[in-house]
């Protein structure tokens, strides 16, 4: 365990954001799945801004690589496309 008051302090920090970097990569999951069982092409495309903010919001935080960013970005754009 920890001796000093910012050891505690820092294990204090970093449990709370690892519980919001976990609860926002969950929702944009999430989204993402819901995105990709989507067959209206009209829904996917209004849809499609909104998951692209999330993981650009993921990738701007280090919760994901930027490359792991560009990748899903890419895929939701050829599945909308393929529609």
């Amino acid at each position: 365990m920890a001796n000093h008051k910012s050891a505690l302090k820092r294990i204090r920090n970093s449990e709370t954001k690892r519980l919001r970097n976990r609860y926002q990569h969950k929702s944009t999951r999430t989204v993402i799945k819901k995105l990709k069982e989507t067959e209206d092409k009209a829904e996917a495309e209004k849809l499609y801004p909104e998951v692209v903010s999330m993981i650009d919001k993921l990738a701007k935080k280090n919760i994901i690589h930027d490359n792991k960013a560009a990748n899903l970005k890419s895929k939701l754009a050829k599945h909308i496309a393929s529609l």
